[in-house]
């Protein structure tokens, strides 16, 4: 069978817009999932373009709203008082076995957040601006106990002290007048979040008072090896040293995946791995040589792959 329509466009991270022109959506703490639906049958694709439809049946009901669309959005688990948790998704996302999914489903459900409309009825919109496409969106009207389009708004700052008021990891802003551009991290789409974090990739770690001190991280140079970003070492609880290091344990090296020289301070000791395991890491700033201050791990991102990771979040 055909694999995913078409990759999905990025939002870059930026400063929120001002001016006419945009609109400001919630961002939601989950994964970027594509739904291609056919005759009512649905499809759902990974941002690396992997299906996962067997991890998430309760979404499959959604063909019986719009039989033939190709739709955008976030899957995401909320807790009791609406907020995404990706760590309750965690659970979810990897599971392609129909009993323990369907199990899960029923425990640990996921909500779709729809918020852009890429094909419908056989018609490609990607050539269409946003605003276009969202208005199409909106009169499909579809909503069910499992997926949702939520609201976009006209003001900014209110949107994102919206964002902080419930908890939500930030704003996106999108061009009323941009296309749909698959695979494009476009300035078109700007990501604002309420706290500064980035995707980095482990390229080593340091044994501390525990097994795991700090984690080595970095960001993809041209050449496949890690320009170095800085050694981290809060928010390393029991539980993720153990997650951690059944990640890290299998990928061991003799030599640093490093392309720069890591400072002797966070070298000493250092136990390498393959550049393959991705982490989101909450910082201050950032040093005027791009080291982060004050870093802290926020969590695995077993989503992302280190290909898909870049400098700019």
């Amino acid at each position: 069978m055909p694999g995913a329509p078409l990759k999905p466009m990025l939002a870059m991270t930026g400063e929120l817009p001002s001016g006419p022109g945009w609109a400001y959506e919630f961002k939601w703490d989950g994964v970027r999932a594509l739904a291609q639906i056919n005759d009512g049958a649905v499809r759902l694709f990974a941002r690396s373009g992997a299906e996962i439809t067997a991890a998430y049946p309760e979404l499959v009901p959604l063909g019986a709203q719009v039989p033939d669309a190709l739709l955008d959005g976030e899957v995401v688990v909320l807790t009791d008082t609406g907020q995404p948790s990706f760590t309750a998704l965690a659970e979810r996302m990897h599971v392609r076995e129909p009993g323990r999914a369907a199990r899960l489903a029923a425990t640990v459900p996921v909500t779709y957040m729809i918020f852009d409309v890429l094909r419908l009825a056989g018609a490609d919109l990607t050539r269409q601006p946003y605003e276009q496409r969202r208005e199409t969106l909106d009169g499909l009207g579809l909503g069910g106990s499992r997926w949702a389009a939520p609201p976009v708004f006209p003001d900014g700052p209110a949107t994102y002290e919206a964002a902080g008021e419930h908890g939500l990891e930030g704003v996106v802003a999108k061009r009323l007048e941009s296309i749909y551009r698959p695979g494009v991290r476009s300035p078109d789409w700007l990501k604002v979040k309420l706290e500064v974090t980035g995707d980095f990739v482990i390229g080593g770690w340091r044994p501390g008072a525990r097994r795991l001190g700090g984690l080595l991280v970095g960001v993809p140079a041209p050449d496949g090896r890690l320009i170095f970003r800085g050694r981290v070492g809060g928010g390393i609880g029991a539980a993720a040293e153990r997650e951690l290091l059944a990640v890290l344990e299998p990928l061991r090296v003799d030599s640093a995946p490093f392309a720069d020289a890591v400072p002797r301070e966070d070298a000493k000791g250092a136990i390498w791995v393959r550049p393959e395991i991705v982490v989101e890491v909450k910082y201050g700033q950032r040093t005027p040589d791009g080291r982060l201050r004050f870093p802290r791990l926020r969590r695995l991102r077993p989503d992302k792959t280190a290909e898909e990771v870049d400098d700019a979040g």
